[in-house]
């Protein structure tokens, strides 16, 4: 009850969200779209209702999560690096092949914080799409310094910018340097520094 009741005061607060975007933003056209854990609510949010797909732990947690996507219009793939994070890769892969947008968060999902993994690399890679990092930055917004990622709650009202940045990874580069190369540069655009959001 509680857990739904949670839910239902999220979706109010992120109906009251106002995005704007700049960059190379993303079409119709299926994709893998990274942002940092941080931002997943409004990273999540934006993306909603546009065949999108989220890879999501298999944590109590993660089911909690789920329930929340599914009322975004996200479907969850449930898997981690810890936990059949293969399994979920591969069958996020295939249904990006299939015209779906995978959402990943590159640090998640436990950390370290802001570190980017493989995994959105390895997915655009093998699916043949464009990835694009998506940098978030919020006009109003609560912090829980508490938790590893410092996750990040957006206010109601609260303005949104989105800057995308097109990656293109040509398929027949799968040598571990030249990923390793890739994810250094997509580390360090994602850690760049963003537009300013006014109060």
């Amino acid at each position: 009850m509680l857990i739904q009741a949670g839910i239902l005061l999220l979706r109010l607060i992120a109906s009251t969200w106002r995005y704007t975007k700049s960059g190379t933003i993303p079409g119709i056209e299926p994709s893998v779209i990274a942002f940092w854990h941080e931002y997943m609510l409004p990273g999540w949010h934006h993306h909603g209702n546009v065949h999108s797909i989220a890879l999501v732990s298999q944590s109590k947690d993660g089911t909690i999560l789920s329930r929340l996507l599914q009322q975004w219009g996200i479907t969850a793939v449930r898997g981690s690096s810890s936990n059949s994070g293969k399994e979920a890769l591969a069958e996020a892969i295939e249904q990006v092949k299939n015209g779906a947008t995978l959402l990943l968060t590159p640090d998640g999902p436990r950390g370290p914080r802001r570190i980017f993994k493989a995994g959105a690399i390895i997915a655009a890679q093998r699916a043949g799409v464009p990835l694009y990092l998506a940098k978030i930055n919020e006009s109003r917004v609560f912090v829980f310094q508490k938790s590893w990622d410092r996750f990040r709650l957006p206010l109601p009202f609260a303005k949104i910018h989105i800057e995308y940045i097109s990656i293109s990874i040509p398929q027949n580069h799968t040598e571990k340097e030249y990923i390793d190369s890739v994810i250094s540069e997509c580390q360090s655009l994602l850690n760049g520094e963003s537009i300013c959001m006014d109060p």
